[in-house]
């Protein structure tokens, strides 16, 4: 059975495991927000950043990128995955129904906030993670590389997300 990892962040520019195939996707039920303090990636303990998260939302959907795991590389990807995407236990592992763009429904590996953990910072004003993304730096760089990649992408596959757009506008307003 073919294995499929839902990216809607930094998975979109930065998989880090062999794709064989990747189909624009829509994961009901989340939306993808900045509602999780960074501080190993891109922030620090003392000066934490922001990176994306799904956020359970009702009624909502998140537009992102289902990525087929290249057959035979399952098991050293989910061990990668693992290692980045829960390094402070902020994450959840999931395998979630994920609505294909060309129709079909795929069960996929998609990492979502832990709403009751310490990093999570859900419904932060946008102004106010613009000032926490323009200053944050972390281990894999600064944050704004983050926030300006993940956005670059989206538009490179055709999705707009408003939050994220205002967010890029508004960080290099304040990086200039």
């Amino acid at each position: 059975m073919a294995m499929w990892v839902f990216g809607y962040g930094s998975l979109l520019w930065k998989p880090g495991f062999d794709v064989a195939e990747s189909v624009i996707g829509r994961l009901p039920g989340y939306a993808r927000s900045f509602c999780m303090r960074s501080i190993h990636h891109r922030g620090s303990v003392e000066r934490p950043g922001l990176v994306l998260a799904l956020d359970a939302d009702t009624g909502t959907a998140c537009d992102g990128m289902a990525l087929r795991v290249a057959p035979g590389t399952e098991e050293a990807t989910l061990a990668y995955l693992r290692e980045r995407e829960l390094v402070s236990s902020a994450y959840v592992e999931k395998t979630l129904d994920v609505q294909l763009e060309d129709g079909r429904t795929v069960a996929a590996l998609v990492y979502v906030i832990d709403a009751e953990h310490d990093q999570y910072c859900g419904g932060l004003p946008l102004e106010e993670q613009a000032q926490i993304i323009s200053g944050a730096v972390g281990g894999m760089g600064p944050n704004t590389e983050y926030l300006f990649n993940t956005a670059a992408h989206l538009t490179q596959i055709g999705l707009h997300d408003p939050s994220l757009a205002w967010l890029h506008d508004r960080v290099k307003t304040l990086c200039a």
